[in-house]
């Protein structure tokens, strides 16, 4: 298991540095920067620029030096003092931006995934065990309409009811007078008041499609023999279904944990941005459209940070239940 870890941790290194190196790259693929969109911004406003303050900016966050300098430059303060640059459109550190943000992305959607797996098991299951059965058939239209409707749409259609239903407005993750608080039992009361909504809207798509695919491989696995052995040796049918096929099942679902977390934080740009949540999207998109290299470089990275952390519980969980993998199918 150890050599197992290692092997995990040193491919987890190489994979955040190559994550880091691709981010910054693409960042840059159009053509210009920052200034070059600031400039364009103020004179669509009527307004001009004194081109020597736009070449002072230039010099001083180095934007006429080639991409390995400003690379380098960026990935070493990062390594060596935690420093991820700072961002040209906010005038400020990219640390002081990113972590309140990226801190309720990652509890919006780990509640979500949450949600998705407590939901989404027992439905699979039910429905593979009882197949074509009325459960099994409102399981599938669930599935389809989940996978169907965009999640933006879902959270229009249910801020809408909201308001028309109970007058209230589904937006934000606090109330204004707990924005800037810190936590406390009355916070947290209030963060779960708001936030069961957007919760309910990124955990649809992701618990339809968890579903269908336990249902799938529950399905493939009760037709093995090992199942009609543990039945003739007169276990209990609950025990036959939950200690053989459905750890087996779980093998696919448990793979998908390394990727689960960063695909709900891209895929909730849109769903932020309608609901107004302070969350890391649509930092995110503005700085990709405005190009400020640093804080949206940092946002990719700390992203792929989390898909290879992910990745990285994943293995652990199915070398855990699985002892193949653990021991290198010999």
């Amino acid at each position: 298991m150890l050599r197992f870890l290692t092997g995990r941790l040193f491919s987890m290194v190489v994979t955040i540095w190559a994550v880091s190196f691709v981010a910054f790259a693409i960042i840059q693929l159009p053509p210009g920067d920052y200034l070059t969109t600031y400039l364009a911004t103020i004179s669509a406003q009527g307004e001009r620029a004194d081109p020597r303050a736009i070449e002072a900016l230039r010099q001083q966050y180095g934007l006429g030096q080639p991409y390995l300098v400003q690379y380098w430059k960026w990935i070493t303060g990062i390594v060596l003092h935690g420093d991820f640059g700072r961002s040209f459109e906010w005038n400020a550190p990219v640390t002081e931006l990113i972590w309140g943000r990226l801190g309720n992305s990652i509890l919006l959607e780990g509640l979500a995934v949450v949600v998705m797996w407590f939901v989404a098991l027992p439905i699979g299951v039910y429905a593979a065990v009882r197949k074509y059965s009325l459960g099994d058939y409102l399981a599938t239209i669930f599935g389809f309409l989940g996978l169907a409707v965009p999640n933006f749409l879902f959270a229009l259609v249910l801020m809408y009811l909201g308001y028309v239903w109970f007058g209230t407005t589904l937006g934000g993750l606090f109330s204004p007078e707990f924005e800037n608080a810190r936590w406390s039992l009355p916070r947290i009361w209030d963060f779960f008041s708001h936030a069961w909504a957007p919760i309910v809207v990124l955990a649809t798509a992701g618990t339809a499609q968890l579903i269908r695919i336990m249902r799938a491989n529950l399905l493939d696995e009760l037709k093995k023999p090992y199942v009609t052995t543990a039945r003739s040796k007169g276990l209990p049918e609950w025990k036959v279904i939950l200690k053989y096929p459905v750890r087996v099942a779980l093998n696919p679902l448990v793979s998908t944990i390394g990727w689960l977390l960063p695909t709900l934080v891209s895929s909730s740009v849109i769903v932020s941005v309608v609901m107004n949540l302070p969350t890391a999207g649509p930092m995110l998109l503005r700085s990709l459209t405005s190009q400020d290299m640093y804080l949206a470089g940092a946002i990719i990275m700390l992203l792929g940070v989390l898909t290879v952390i992910g990745t990285l519980i994943s293995d652990l969980i199915l070398a855990w239940i699985d002892p193949r993998i653990r021991y290198g199918g010999n």
